[in-house]
């Protein structure tokens, strides 16, 4: 019997990747892009339906997160996307080693609302520290998916 591979009956089907990782100029238009491929992957992996708008609205506010604490001279922000057994997470990571802190806004003030929208919607959120810097993430769970 000859050591070669045999060419199979029919063609593997490819299974799309189910963690992906994107990295952005840092720029208040990141959070814009990074909903772009979010929803562009989200479709890719068959997941439909509301939990569409809640992730994009949590990459949104982690990444806007992300562009405000890098220092000025760090030009990339990063996310990563992972989708497993009924859960997807979303992450923003930056290279700042402080913790984000949730804070009251005033009715009138502009910001500091994100991890407050963060912590509604998410099912779970946190922090993991990296080599350099943090990644924060948010998890909803999710109805199956034929991905």
């Amino acid at each position: 019997m000859s050591a070669r591979a045999r060419p199979a009956a029919e063609p593997p089907t490819l299974v799309p990747s189910l963690d992906v990782a994107y990295r952005f100029v840092r720029h208040r238009s990141s959070a814009g892009r990074a909903r772009e491929v979010l929803r562009q992957q989200l479709q890719e992996w068959g997941v439909v339906g509301e939990v569409v708008e809640s992730a994009q609205l949590l990459l949104s506010e982690l990444v806007a997160n992300a562009v405000e604490a890098e220092p000025v001279e760090v030009r990339e922000v990063g996310i990563r996307l992972a989708l497993s057994s009924g859960c997807l997470r979303v992450e923003a990571v930056d290279t700042n080693e402080e913790q984000p802190v949730s804070r009251q806004a005033e009715e009138d003030d502009e910001c500091g609302r994100g991890l407050a929208v963060v912590a509604a919607l998410a099912d779970a959120w946190g922090v993991t520290p990296r080599e350099v810097g943090k990644a924060v993430w948010a998890e909803l769970a999710i109805p199956e998916v034929a991905a």
